[in-house]
């Protein structure tokens, strides 16, 4: 299946999620002429079955995409579906992040409660598609910690641990992460989708 991304780092998180299905995953680096899908839906719903659908489409093949965002409860729900482009064009973790900690300046530990959410679908060349969601509950750190990880996981710290996402091993972040969680129910549906289609 090919992933609608370029994301290394979310190809190598969704890889190893999806290693038990026993799926082979091909990330949009695989081809080359296939330009980035844009986000212009509404809804993290609307933005991964449109990623997916649109690789389906223009590969040929069965395409996996999700839309995940961090929803932060202080900033009514930003930077929601706008979770990549939150500090503007050209896209940068760095800016995101810093933008949210000036956001959030000021705003005690006790409200900085958050969640990422990720809706996984997958999509065949001729239109069908089925998705699922995930999410992860936490709070947004007063400074970034860790160095794994991409986006705002320097920022955003597991109550379980009490660590980031960026400090927590790959393996023990894709069990407790919105994305694993969203990907893993959408692989027990895959096997009867794939044969249906």
């Amino acid at each position: 299946m090919v992933l609608a991304t370029r994301n290394p780092g979310k190809i190598d998180e969704l890889r190893r999620i999806l290693e038990p299905a026993g799926l082979e995953i091909l990330g949009l680096e695989a081809f080359p002429d296939m330009t980035e899908v844009e986000e212009t839906g509404a809804t993290f719903q609307e933005n991964a079955l449109g990623k997916a659908r649109v690789v389906a489409e223009a590969t040929n093949l069965p395409a996996l995409a999700d839309d995940s965002g961090l929803v932060v409860d202080a900033l009514a729900g930003a930077p929601g579906v706008r979770s990549a482009r939150y500090a503007g064009e050209p896209r940068s973790d760095a800016r995101n992040n810093e933008k949210l900690l000036a956001a959030l300046a000021g705003v005690p530990e006790e409200r900085r409660t958050a969640a990422f959410r990720c809706v996984a679908a997958a999509a065949l060349p001729d239109g069908r598609g089925v998705w699922e969601e995930g999410s992860w509950a936490g709070r947004i750190a007063l400074a970034p910690r860790g160095s794994r990880g991409f986006g705002y996981d320097p920022l955003f710290v597991d109550p379980d641990t009490g660590l980031t996402a960026a400090e927590l091993p790959p393996d023990e972040k894709n069990a407790r992460s919105h994305r694993g969680k969203a990907f893993r129910k959408l692989a027990a549906r895959l096997r009867t989708f794939l044969a249906d289609g």
